[in-house]
């Protein structure tokens, strides 16, 4: 029995000299340590074994099983460790090479526009105020000059939510009407209101049923036209290019008056006349006028000694004037093939 120990042991070396692959490896181990393999076959011999070498017998089956083991576990990780040795070598990497490009898109070009005039605004000693998007009627339409009965109240126009008491805003104006409400008549204010607004209208390439504007207010005293047209002045320059000129023409608010459109002059043809201005020269980039006394005694303040100014711009508007973009629904479009261009477009 002890000889037939040896045996099996020389007869591993033996073979494992010669192993050089991975799959070898394992069929010798199958030979030797399987169910059916040799040295477990040896464990099986012990009942043969008389009683006073069971001992040693026992001792020399299990040395022979921990040599194949332990060799069988050294030679793999040779192996493992040439392989992929052979396969560096084989597979360099060349890391002067492109990475792959990954498209993560861009910052939405609206909240660009945002930040923008937010920082213009502040410069000029505004402060960035914001409110509710579901707004009650009161602030929406009544502080604001717009009685019952108007044209912009109707359910045609105004998303309504309960009754005619509780709507999604149509403009961000109520966050003005707020914001004097808060003053109680009392000091002056200079807010600008970025945030959505909503109203009933067909989704097409120009308009949508949800857009964003940012309107601005001034309270003070002895404010007049002429401090619009200075600040208006400033940021079309500001958004289109020192060389712009700006205009005031007739117009009608509820909340203002005297109102005026504030038009600037094309920047694309420089006046002479394109599809952007429409062959007039001139282009539309907001309302604005002096808030109304209506609006400033029903807010609070009195129009006898407090005076203010009021704007809004569409800054889906400003953008794709500013960033040549024909289709409002680019901006909420999650198309990498589109949104990757924000950047270029910012650049220019």
């Amino acid at each position: 029995m002890i000889e037939k120990v040896n045996d099996i042991k020389n007869s591993y070396s033996k073979e494992a000299s010669s192993v050089t692959d991975v799959k070898s490896l394992n069929d010798l181990r199958v030979k030797y340590l399987g169910k059916q393999g040799l040295v477990t076959e040896l464990s099986k011999m012990m009942k043969d074994v008389p009683n006073d070498q069971k001992k040693e017998f026992g001792m020399l089956v299990n040395e022979v099983r921990n040599f194949v083991t332990n060799d069988l576990d050294t030679k793999k990780e040779e192996i493992e460790k040439k392989l992929l040795n052979e396969k560096l070598e084989s597979e360099k990497i060349d890391i002067t090479l492109p990475a792959t490009k990954v498209s993560v898109g861009a910052p939405n070009i609206l909240e660009k526009v945002v930040e923008d005039m937010e920082e213009l605004f502040m410069s000029m000693g505004y402060d960035v105020v914001e409110g509710p998007e579901i707004e009650e009627d009161l602030y929406n339409f009544e502080l604001l000059n717009l009685p019952k009965g108007h044209p912009a109240r109707d359910s045609q126009d105004t998303f309504y939510l309960e009754g005619d008491k509780i709507l999604l805003r149509s403009h961000t104006s109520p966050v003005q009407a707020r914001t004097m409400l808060k003053a109680k008549g009392e000091e002056p204010i200079r807010i600008v209101c970025p945030g959505k607004t909503y109203r009933r209208d067909d989704d097409d390439a120009t308009h949508s049923h949800q857009f964003m504007q940012i309107e601005g207010l001034l309270i003070d005293k002895n404010v007049s036209l002429a401090d619009l047209k200075g600040t208006f002045d400033v940021a079309a320059k500001h958004l289109f290019g020192d060389d712009v000129t700006t205009r005031f023409r007739p117009s009608y608010y509820p909340f203002t008056e005297p109102s005026v459109e504030t038009d600037i002059s094309c920047f694309n043809c420089k006046g002479k006349g394109c599809p952007i201005c429409k062959n007039t020269g001139w282009i539309t980039i907001s309302g604005a006028g002096v808030v109304h006394p209506n609006v400033l005694k029903m807010c609070g303040y009195d129009p006898k000694k407090w005076h203010g100014f009021a704007f809004g711009f569409g800054l889906e508007r400003i953008a794709m004037l500013k960033y040549g973009i024909n289709d409002i629904r680019t901006f909420y479009n999650t198309d990498l093939r589109e949104t990757k261009t924000f950047d270029r477009k910012e650049e220019k």
